[in-house]
């Protein structure tokens, strides 16, 4: 079985903002597109440390075994994971926001802001903290779904400032810019089923920026929409995260459309049984 593989990207680089500035949205992918590789910076501050940590499932008879004995992941870092399905992206996806509890933690810290110390999330879940879990991934962690995620009864705008409302914050201008920044200004007040797949994507996207987080985590986020249209997204997903220093981590099973985005590579393994009743998928970095 093909294993899947990680791609940390790290160090300082010209910003989007900088190059890109005065440019209309709809071309700065272009330019995106074509910059150089970053190499990985190591004076960053690092706002996952994970260490022996075991994510056991077992579905129908089926085991699956997420094994992470050292991984770390600094500040401004955009980092894909590349691999077919059912090879553990969404379940080291769910456990970097909090979502599913590790199984066995030898060490699990984040934190999502340069001052103060690491906060220790494998006690939280020890002591089964979860509205302090919740607190922190609806502070300082943007999700974007591969469907989505949208309201269906809310605008465009409305959906879009919903990470914002939760958090007191005010929406407005910062809505507005991102909309602009994204090519959906002229549907802020239109639902959601008015707007194409690719559309309705850069919404999911805007929302989960809306709110300044630290880490923005998307799970195959431009997997429905044609080829053409994902390259573009994406570029702009990472562009907006650029500017903004956001740390992003990407699942995705198509490396061709993000390869050329900075986004630099960390080997994993995946092993599947003969019986293919258990698979255990180990990753390092």
């Amino acid at each position: 079985m093909r294993g899947i593989t990680f791609f940390p990207s790290g160090g300082a680089r010209r910003s989007p903002a900088q190059y890109n500035r005065r440019r209309p949205a709809s071309s700065r992918h272009h330019s995106i597109l074509s910059s150089p590789i970053v190499k990985p910076c190591r004076d960053r501050g690092i706002i996952y440390h994970l260490r022996d940590v075991v994510m056991d499932r077992e579905s129908q008879g089926i085991s699956f075994r997420l094994r992470v004995p050292s991984l770390q992941i600094a500040q401004g870092e955009k980092i894909a994971l590349i691999g077919e399905s059912g090879c553990g992206k969404s379940t080291l996806l769910d456990m970097l926001a909090f979502i599913s509890q590790p199984t066995e933690v030898g060490a699990f810290r984040f934190r999502p802001e340069n001052t103060g110390e690491p906060i220790d999330v494998g006690a939280l879940w020890k002591r089964r903290r979860m509205n302090r879990l919740g607190e922190l991934r609806k502070r300082h962690i943007g999700y974007v779904m591969q469907t989505g995620g949208l309201l269906p009864y809310l605008t465009v705008r409305d959906n879009m400032n919903l990470s914002r409302s939760v958090l007191g914050l005010k929406g407005g201008q910062v809505v507005e810019e991102l909309a602009r920044e994204l090519g959906i200004a002229r549907h802020l007040d239109k639902l959601p089923e008015t707007l194409s797949t690719g559309e309705r994507q850069r919404v999911a996207i805007g929302r989960a920026l809306a709110h300044e987080p630290s880490i923005v985590i998307a799970d195959e986020p431009t997997a429905s929409v044609d080829p053409f249209a994902a390259e573009k997204i994406m570029s702009l997903f990472i562009g907006l995260a650029e500017e903004r220093n956001i740390t992003v981590i990407v699942a995705s099973h198509a490396w061709r459309h993000i390869k050329r985005l900075g986004l630099r590579r960390l080997a994993h393994h995946t092993q599947r049984s003969k019986d293919g009743r258990t698979t255990e998928t180990v990753v390092n970095g």
